[in-house]
């Protein structure tokens, strides 16, 4: 069953039937708002949106993984590839980040999801835009975030995983920032570390 997450809200990460998860998938998803008017398809524009993963250790970021940089150096965490036009919006994921939790090194303990647009247009011209949560065992999403409202930003700070006691958490965040690349957001990024 799939929970709807709110701006701040957190939910454990665990199986349905119980027991920590090993694999999940962020996905990402968005297609482009509808242009108006008559030249709206001359100056119709396809929206890169780039997803992002930063490892961290307390506040000190460890590792990176994105669309140059497809898996971390520890190997557990990877993107599956870069999407440059987006499209699938309520559908499935036109990105993914896999994170194998058994494999993150102990040392991290908070994985930070991001979005960029890539291409500069702001979320003003995004439509359906999510986040969700994926057990990778058995392809059972588990959280999802929607992205609303729209706005002048070109970025978003989606969601995080954090360890929790033995096991894992999702907090989704969903605060606004501005760039074209996870460098641009790391100031916005560790102010929700």
């Amino acid at each position: 069953m799939t929970i709807n997450l709110t701006k701040g809200q957190q939910v454990s990460l665990t199986k349905s039937g119980g027991g920590e998860l090993d694999v999940v998938r962020m996905g990402l998803g968005w297609k482009s708002a509808p242009r108006k008017g008559f030249l709206a398809r001359l100056t119709a524009r396809e929206i890169d949106l780039d997803a992002s993963a930063v490892l961290f250790a307390g506040q000190a970021p460890q590792d990176v993984v994105f669309f140059q940089h497809l898996t971390s150096d520890d190997g557990s965490v990877q993107h599956t590839g870069d999407n440059r036009v987006g499209g699938a919006g309520q559908g499935g994921d036109d990105e993914s980040i896999v994170v194998d939790l058994r494999r993150v090194p102990a040392h991290v303990d908070q994985i930070v999801f991001t979005v960029n647009s890539f291409t500069g247009q702001t979320f003003e011209e995004v439509e359906a835009a999510f986040c969700r949560l994926v057990d990778e065992s058995n392809g059972q999403e588990l959280a999802r975030y929607t992205l609303t409202g729209g706005g002048r930003h070109t970025a978003q700070i989606m969601a995080k995983v954090q360890r929790s006691g033995s096991g894992w958490q999702m907090t989704a965040i969903g605060a606004a920032a501005d760039g074209r690349t996870f460098q641009d957001l790391m100031p916005a990024v560790t102010q929700h570390l």
